[in-house]
């Protein structure tokens, strides 16, 4: 018996063994079962069996098997390991891979993958970098293009980050090595790189033998870096015309539609919309956390708050800010920039600056800019008491030059000229006591002595000027400024600095009786128009001919005389009257038109002078009456009437 059940068991293993080297994973799985369930405890079987359920793609059912047969599954860590690998059981999976002492080749690599989809790139570049050292197999085109990747995600952490060289003749390192030059900014260098990438997957895919639908789904991921360098370059219409190209080749991969529609919507921005909001469907499906990287999915959800400010959905817009900023805790200050913009929108003004002014982040200089931001949208709405509030609580930052001007003017507009004080004093004080050198601070301490000693507070003051001094030793202006402070509270002390300042001495420049005969307690103009009467009086031994000759030195500009100026004919008298009106086209106009009147048409030649205001006596003329109320014509001139005349005459039979 026990004979023929060995027999049976070879017989079993050789069905088995043909049908897993003929690839047929189904009935191999069949005879492995029929194994065990004659001889349970074998475990060469129950191996079998699992690898028949990785290689049909059925992992959740191969992890249930190893778990139950624990017994049997002692040495099967690389099948459990990568069971939880499929699964996106990525933490588990690294587990299982280091409760393993020693690890055998497959395990670094997978061990190398794992660590690779948990984004630990130093821990995966040190693994790849010992698997290709102790290596030598088949596999090393795959493995230096497996490192080459992991580099590229490192130069996006540190640009600057010094990597070994890899070759590049084939089309995934020439792909990679691209990728390294887009993450340090690189864009045209990496354009040239990736249409060699593009030409070295045609040609090794054609050689292959694939379809030319294969060889397009293969060369998309490269395009859509292509045109993400051209994005950045600022040639949007080629990347636009890229993105749409490969996406109408319908891509199995979800994680590059995703890319391209995210891409696609900041092309668009606040325009088309209608069409962001369908792009925006394929860049946020299920099952992408697992093909797209941290940053790209971070890229995503902020793209998808900016579209909700954009088309104006309030509500989504706060929604989705709130889930980035828990996704993602570093992306807090631009989930409260758009959360607070939504609302100003709305506007709730208030509100916007409560969300920046509470908004948690540990960067001093993004805080500070959250802080300055609310402190506008208060100001816009005209609220200045809570802007200088938030102003306040800034810390050391409240004491820099810019921050105390802002603070001071706020209290000056709102007439709290204490509060401005009390700034003034507290940024003095805090630079005397911390000694921190911020740049030129001249100005500042000028402007708080100025303020306090027209506040009338000297002792104040004074702690400025001295800084000030102390900045600039040989300023006299500061010290006579300081001596004026002394003399208000300290006389001994103003009388002892005032022995510094340089001794006054006028008699050698000063000109005392240009002095006397100023008006220097008028006004300037009072003395402007002093200046300009008084002249100096000739001396007595002055010849005639030289005050003439001074007197014409001082005309301004010579008298611009006409062309054909003549000067001894005596100029016309009516030069300055009308063509018209003037005495020669005047008898001219009489003797052409000598029988003809000027009165009312049809009037008899002696009835027109009756209505000859210049005939009629002195005693009728009276002012006409202005029934309108508006104010008479001043005289109406011989240039009006005579234009009135003409005027009839030449529309009298013509054409209107």
């Amino acid at each position: 018996m026990a004979s023929a059940k060995e027999v049976n068991l070879s017989t079993q293993y050789a069905e088995l063994n043909r049908f897993a080297q003929n690839g047929e994973y189904e009935r191999a799985l069949k005879s492995a079962n029929k194994i065990l369930q004659h001889a349970p405890g074998e475990e060469k079987a129950f191996h079998c069996k699992v690898v028949c359920f990785i290689k049909l793609d059925k992992f959740q059912e191969g992890l249930k098997a190893i778990t139950n047969q624990s017994n049997l599954s002692s040495n099967l860590i690389f099948e459990k390991a990568y069971c939880q690998y499929r699964l996106n059981q990525t933490h588990e999976a690294l587990k299982t891979v280091n409760s393993c002492s020693n690890l055998s080749l497959k395990l670094k690599e997978l061990k190398a993958q794992i660590l690779y989809r948990l984004e630990k790139y130093e821990e995966c570049f040190d693994v790849y970098r010992d698997i290709i050292k102790n290596s030598n197999d088949d596999y090393e085109d795959e493995r230096e293009a497996n490192l080459s990747a992991v580099i590229s995600n490192l130069c996006v952490e540190d640009p600057k980050r010094d990597v070994p060289q890899l070759r590049e003749h084939t089309y995934e390192l020439s792909y990679n090595a691209a990728c390294q030059l887009i993450s340090r900014g690189q864009y045209q260098e990496a354009e040239k790189k990736l249409k060699i990438a593009e030409k070295l997957c045609r040609e090794s895919l054609e050689d292959d033998g694939a379809s030319e639908e294969d060889i397009e789904d293969e060369l998309g991921i490269i395009k859509v870096q292509l045109a993400y360098c051209l994005h950045v370059q600022g040639r949007e219409k080629e990347a636009q015309a890229i993105y749409a190209a490969v996406l109408k080749q319908k891509p199995a991969d979800i994680g590059l539609v995703a890319i391209i529609s995210n891409n696609l919507i900041t092309l668009n921005k606040d325009q088309n919309v209608f069409d962001s909001k369908k792009k925006i469907k394929s860049a946020t499906l299920d099952g992408l956390e697992h093909k797209l990287t941290s940053r790209q999915r971070k890229k995503i959800a902020l793209n998808h708050c900016l579209l909700a400010l954009y088309t104006n959905q309030g509500e989504q817009c706060q929604q989705l800010c709130e889930r980035l900023q828990q996704n993602y805790p570093d992306m807090g200050v631009e989930a409260a920039l758009i959360r607070a913009v939504q609302l100003a929108k709305d506007g709730k003004t208030k509100e916007a600056a409560t969300v920046l002014d509470k908004c948690s982040v540990k960067h001093k200089d993004r805080k500070l800019a959250l802080k300055l931001a609310a402190v506008q949208l208060l100001l816009t709405d005209g609220d200045r008491k809570e802007a200088c509030k938030i102003l306040q609580t800034l810390g050391d930052a409240t004491f820099k030059p810019g921050i105390v001007s802002a603070l001071v003017t706020l209290y000056l507009a709102d007439n709290n000229r204490e509060g401005a004080s009390v700034v003034l004093k507290d940024a003095v004080d805090w630079y005397r006591k911390n000694k921190v050198s911020t740049g030129d601070l001249s100005t500042l301490w000028r402007q708080a002595a100025e303020f306090h000693l027209r506040g009338g507070e000297p002792n104040v003051a004074a702690k400025s000027l001295e800084e000030l001094l102390r900045l600039n030793p040989g300023d006299k202006k500061t010290l006579a400024q300081l001596v004026v402070a002394y003399a208000q509270f300290d006389p001994a002390k103003a009388q002892a600095l005032s022995k510094e300042l340089p001794p006054l001495d006028f008699t050698n420049r000063a000109d005392v009786d240009a002095l006397e005969t100023s008006n220097w307690m008028m006004g300037s103009k009072v003395i402007k128009k002093a200046a300009a009467k008084v002249e100096p009086s000739p001396k007595p031994d002055t010849p005639r001919d030289e005050l003439l000759q001074k007197k014409k030195s001082k005309r301004k500009r010579k008298p611009r005389l006409p062309k054909n100026y003549n000067p001894d004919v005596p100029p016309d008298p009516e030069r300055w009257l009308p063509r018209h009106e003037r005495t020669g086209y005047r008898k001219k106009k009489d003797r052409r038109n000598k029988d003809i009147g000027k009165g009312t048409q049809g009037a008899a030649t002696g009835a027109s002078d009756m209505y000859d205001i210049t005939k009629m006596p002195s005693q009728q003329v009276k002012a006409s009456p202005n029934p309108h109320g508006s104010p008479a014509p001043e005289s109406a001139g011989p240039r009006q009437q005579q234009r009135k005349v003409q005027q009839k005459k030449k529309k009298k039979g013509g054409k209107w």
